[in-house]
């Protein structure tokens, strides 16, 4: 009998999308996020104390709005997302971005 080594991925290593910090400056910070349909997503903030644990989470909520969006049989693959609700769940997902009291 033959032992392969293959270590299984756990934790945060699998799947993970979070491409975290792409691009520091001095004003800016740009965050990557990729989901596993090869759709990028980018963040750019000039809060430079924000928490990685902050951004996953906003990725996290738009990630989430944006499958909501895209899944409603009314929209056009490809084309743009026209939603008012999508629109007003990304304006709060900004608007809580960086609060302690996020959900």
């Amino acid at each position: 009998m033959c032992s392969v080594n293959n270590p299984k991925k756990t934790g945060p290593t699998l799947n993970e999308t979070f491409l975290g910090l792409l691009y520091p400056t001095e004003n800016y910070k740009v965050y990557g996020y990729l989901t596993n349909t090869k759709v990028k997503f980018i963040l750019v903030t000039t809060d430079l104390d924000v928490r990685d644990a902050d951004v996953r989470n906003f990725f996290r909520r738009f990630h989430s709005a944006y499958v909501d969006a895209v899944s409603n049989p009314f929209h056009v693959p490809g084309k743009k997302i026209t939603s008012r609700t999508f629109a007003e769940r990304v304006s709060t997902i900004v608007k809580s971005f960086g609060l302690s009291t996020a959900v």
